[in-house]
């Protein structure tokens, strides 16, 4: 069965697999409880797209963590597809080759720093990914491919739609951190951490980010 890219609307599911859609915005849901609706926006008030936000509990988290979309990175059309992908701590990436080129996939970032070979067209590679941090991808053959990955250990996360909302279901009321990261973001590690608070109910929540 060939790879499909990460699909921009989801119907509704449950952790073991699943995310609904509400409002345009991606919902990633753990369990019963609040829902934090978040978006966003730069210096303008404009949307930003494919930031990735993240909710800590201050209890931490417990469980394994899965997210309803594939954990895979295509190379098609001389890019990686999704540009930008989310995955829990521990997992395996798949890296299909859609291309008619071959690709030598690398990273230099401090949580992930691999390199493999060139392969062609249909043949897939897997990388695992164990520490938490942000992961920027290049390709030996092809200078302009730029991919990111984002390693998180919680499974309150997920990455802003075109209009730059994401929805995070499921965070028991209490206190918790957010945390935005984009990689054009202007801070430290490119990801901005602030301290927040979870209601029994559901919040709206806009941050807004400088971008270089």
């Amino acid at each position: 069965m060939p790879f499909r890219s990460f699909p921009y609307f989801l119907s509704a599911i449950t952790l073991a697999g699943a995310a609904a859609l509400a409002g345009g915005a991606f919902v990633v849901q753990a369990a019963t409880g609040a829902s934090v609706r978040v978006q966003v926006v730069d210096v303008n008030g404009m949307p930003v797209r494919d930031a990735v936000v993240e909710l800590h509990h201050a209890r931490g988290a417990s469980g394994p963590i899965r997210f309803p979309w594939k954990m895979g990175m295509a190379q098609k059309r001389l890019q990686f597809t999704p540009g930008t992908l989310v995955v829990a701590q521990g997992s395996t990436v798949a890296f299909p080759n859609l291309d008619q080129v071959r690709h030598s996939i690398y990273s230099f970032s401090k949580p992930a720093r691999f390199e493999i070979d060139l392969y062609g067209r249909d043949q897939t590679r897997t990388q695992s990914f164990p520490i938490t941090g942000s992961v920027k991808l290049g390709c030996n053959i092809h200078d302009d491919m730029r991919g990111y990955i984002r390693v998180t250990d919680t499974p309150f996360a997920g990455k802003t739609d075109h209009n730059g909302y994401v929805i995070l279901a499921g965070m028991a009321a209490g206190n918790a951190s957010i945390t935005v990261w984009h990689p054009q973001l202007r801070s430290p590690a490119n990801e901005m951490k602030s301290a927040f608070s979870v209601s029994g109910a559901a919040q709206v929540h806009k941050i807004k980010v400088t971008l270089r």
